[in-house]
């Protein structure tokens, strides 16, 4: 009969411990993306550049009336979904096989391969890919008796990039979930007569479903916010991160109205992929 009266206290103690983090949560990220929401309303005045707090829906007209933008957030989208399903294709065998088939020291071996890269700088990475996909690099000297060439720089590059940088995130919930797949499941499918493909499509593929998607939702808002790997690596390819950074200093409301496209199109993708319960997964 005490527990009821020492509930409220438990209670009042959770909350105090959660206060601080919740707090930061809403001042530190919810409050400044409200006040970039806000900012994007904003105009700047043509002669100083400085920020007038006059009301206006200018910058969003400009977003979906100018042909650049238009361009560079289908392009922005385009390598994010192509980042995204490279990640997904070469994630599934390389977590299957890590999963299922080694054991022992070599799958300890190869989780500490895929981890082993988020130890390393973005920058050194980035710059790595750069020196491999020049004309002198190992990419074109490898490619080169096979009559080959190199993507180079350019969106090739920047996609092929991505896709390294964010591969770990895409393998780590698809090795937790084949990890989490009942041996068993995998042997009535084959006692039942069911070959290799319908093991995968039948039982395989939904168990990982929800890890993919979890994984992508990494892959998608990472690779949809990036400006430095195109920077390094992407030549003359411009995606949304560029022009938000080129404008920050020229027009910071037109810069605001700009950021407000991926954080958009990320709430969406969040929305769609939350149906399927791959949230849970994260």
């Amino acid at each position: 009969m005490s527990a009821p009266r020492h509930e409220p206290r438990a209670r009042g103690r959770l909350a105090a411990l959660l206060a601080p983090p919740l707090l930061w949560l809403v001042l530190a990220y919810l409050g400044s993306l409200a006040v970039l929401l806000l900012s994007a309303f904003w105009t700047t005045d043509p002669f100083t550049s400085d920020v007038v707090h006059t009301w206006t829906t200018d910058n969003f007209r400009d977003i979906l009336t100018t042909p650049v933008y238009r361009t560079v957030a289908l392009r922005t989208l385009g390598i994010a979904v192509a980042v995204t399903l490279l990640d997904a294709l070469l994630a599934l065998p390389m977590a299957f096989f890590m999963a299922r088939v080694a054991a022992g020291r070599l799958r300890r071996a190869l989780l500490v391969a895929v981890l082993t890269p988020l130890w390393a700088g973005y920058l050194v990475k980035a710059y790595a890919w750069r020196v491999m996909l020049g004309e002198h690099g190992i990419v074109n000297a490898a490619l080169a008796p096979l009559g080959l060439h190199g993507p180079g720089y350019g969106t090739g590059a920047v996609v092929l990039v991505l896709a390294y940088l964010w591969l770990p995130y895409m393998i780590l919930p698809v090795h937790a979930a084949l990890e989490r797949l009942p041996a068993h499941q995998l042997e009535a499918s084959a006692d039942l007569g069911a070959g290799t493909l319908r093991t995968l499509r039948s039982v395989v593929a939904p168990a990982v479903r929800p890890a993919l998607l979890a994984g992508s939702v990494f892959t998608f808002s990472l690779s949809l916010g990036d400006y430095l790997t195109v920077q390094i690596v992407g030549g003359r390819t411009q995606l949304l991160g560029n022009v938000i950074a080129s404008q920050v200093t020229l027009d910071l409301p037109l810069a605001a109205a700009l950021s407000a496209v991926p954080v958009a199109l990320v709430v969406c993708y969040l929305a769609a992929v939350r149906r399927a319960g791959a949230l849970d997964s994260l």
